[in-house]
């Protein structure tokens, strides 16, 4: 039972599109993550819990709200199309931005976990030593959060794999373009002569996210 082009087609796209979203999510995961294990400030359970809202929220309403800053007239997107005649939505970046998005919240939280269990005394020391921001973050922060920023890689791109009302409302469904896995399955359900396809396409996206989950365990110890 061989993959169809069709299938071989949607599968480098959604590898493609969960790879780059959670490369683009890291830094900034990183970075506000170790702010709120750090860092005590007004209002950071109001930003804790901004973070999480695409974990609460269903999926649709933040494809809406991304459509309304990145759209062709939204806020952001009017800018990119007037000036660079550049469109994001219904395009393979809107794809990504929608999972990127959409896995933030676990990259944070994975990241933030590994960050508040490392000994404070390790960075005062650092720090006594004369050692700046950034170069604590590269020598102390980063490789003791391995585990975390691993784990949180291997969630958000999962959570990549498996994302869909953002995506379907933000990046449309075109083969090629925008229908990863899960906005494939979607399609060949309404066509009952697709059932294989389906099994096939449902099958991959299974095979995937075990191997990521093995993966993971295996680079976490």
């Amino acid at each position: 039972m061989a993959i169809s082009d069709y299938e071989i087609t949607v599968l480098l796209l959604s590898l493609k599109v969960a790879s780059i979203s959670s490369i683009i999510a890291f830094f900034p995961s990183l970075l506000i993550a170790y702010f709120l294990a750090r860092k005590n400030f007004i209002g950071k359970s109001f930003v804790d819990g901004l973070i999480h809202l695409p974990l609460v929220l269903p999926p649709v309403v933040i494809g809406f709200f991304l459509l309304i800053i990145f759209g062709k007239n939204g806020l952001v997107g009017d800018i990119f199309f007037s000036t660079f005649n550049i469109r994001i939505s219904f395009t393979w970046i809107a794809a990504v931005i929608a999972s990127a998005v959409m896995g933030f919240p676990l990259f944070v939280r994975s990241i933030r976990q590994s960050i508040s269990e490392i000994d404070p005394k390790l960075i005062e020391a650092a720090q006594t030593l004369g050692a700046n921001k950034l170069k604590i973050l590269k020598k102390i922060i980063i490789p003791l959060s391995k585990k975390g920023i691993i784990t949180g890689f291997i969630l958000s791109f999962s959570r990549s794999l498996g994302e869909f009302g953002a995506t379907i409302t933000f990046a449309g469904n075109i083969f090629g373009e925008t229908q990863t896995l899960p906005l494939a399955i979607y399609s060949s359900l309404q066509d009952p002569d697709a059932n294989l396809i389906v099994i096939r396409l449902v099958g991959i996206s299974i095979f995937i996210s075990l191997a990521a989950l093995m993966i993971s365990n295996r680079l976490s110890k």
